[in-house]
């Protein structure tokens, strides 16, 4: 189904790929492209992005991880398709613009700070963090909530080892993430698609859950910039924009937090944003996905969407006895 934006005389065949309002209709380059017939062009573009590939990182391996649900068997995607094909608004809005633009974070020195109600508020090293705990690699299913999905190895370690070093008060119900919001190093931060800096947060015992992963690399090496260098949230059963990239705080709160997407459209994306097949975005159906990397592009055959993205068994009774399409 096409979805005409209120520019008239133009379509866009890929809203679904498209989050927010502000981007699609403001794309009018794109879509004249299309609309005049020119797909093939565009698709030959968006097939060249593998070029834009970082280089050969530092290695960072880890250890085959023992918690539940941490190492699906499906096929893994092609490394660059994962490191070209993503979205961090802060170097972009075009799914190849990370990757083209990432380069100027700076990831070292960094520090993370640990705040909020909690016995042990600090400020960590990155290297620190790294040592923290035993890194491990976990295997996981990325849904976004723009309906293409991707199967990465992710390095890192349960964000509940970084929890329980702090010792959260009875008080703390959420924890928020703010992530890095720098002007100088990332050129569309200050544009006004979101609320600057990006923040997410999660329920305290979501963040606990085993499943939760503080990473810090992807196929055995450091994270690339344009996937979330240093350090970023990975947590599975929720929509991609749940894991917040290049963390610098970590505040645990009373209350829940407002999160980037939610205070840019609540009644699209919601504080839980669980991956959900009976729940639809507002602009299109959660019902099925399209595998990136798969044959036929963006034309490929798709497949059904799970609940909690397959880890119904691992993280359902979080959710027990919610209604889950009010909190969705």
């Amino acid at each position: 189904m096409l979805l005409r934006p209120r520019d008239p005389g133009f379509v866009h065949p890929r809203a679904s790929e498209i989050t927010p309002r502000a981007v699609y209709e403001g794309r009018r380059d794109l879509l004249r492209l299309l609309a005049g017939g020119a797909a093939g062009a565009a698709l030959a573009s968006w097939a060249g992005r593998e070029a834009l590939a970082q280089g050969k990182l530092a290695p960072l391996k880890g250890a085959k991880s023992a918690v539940a649900g941490a190492q699906t068997m499906e096929k893994l995607t092609d490394v660059k398709d994962a490191t070209t094909y993503n979205n961090f608004y802060e170097f972009g809005t075009d799914k190849s613009d990370p990757a083209k633009n990432a380069h100027t974070l700076k990831t070292r020195p960094w520090t993370v700070e640990v705040e909020g109600l909690v016995k042990k508020p600090g400020r960590y090293d990155i290297d620190e963090l790294l040592k923290l705990a035993a890194q491990e690699e976990r295997i996981y299913r990325l849904r976004c909530v723009e309906g293409w999905s991707m199967v990465i190895p992710w390095v890192g370690y349960s964000l509940s080892e970084l929890i329980r070093r702090a010792e959260p008060l009875g008080s703390a119900k959420y924890v928020e993430f703010v992530t890095l919001a720098d002007p100088k190093t990332m050129p569309y931060v200050g544009s006004r698609i979101l609320d600057w800096p990006y923040t997410e947060g999660l329920r305290m015992d979501e963040a606990m859950h085993p499943l939760t992963l503080l990473a810090f690399g992807m196929y055995g090496e450091v994270l690339p910039n344009q996937n979330g260098a240093p350090v970023r949230l990975v947590v599975p059963w929720k929509y991609g924009f749940k894991s917040a990239k290049s963390i610098v705080k970590i505040r645990f709160v009373e209350k829940e937090p407002g999160t980037a997407w939610n205070k840019a459209a609540a009644n699209e994306y919601g504080f839980y944003s669980n991956v959900n097949p009976d729940v639809d975005h507002p602009r299109w159906s959660q019902a099925t996905e399209r595998r990136i990397g798969e044959p036929g592009g963006l034309f490929a055959k798709r497949r059904k969407t799970l609940l909690f993205n397959g880890y119904e068994a691992q993280v359902g009774q979080l959710y027990a006895g919610m209604d889950l399409k009010k909190y969705y």
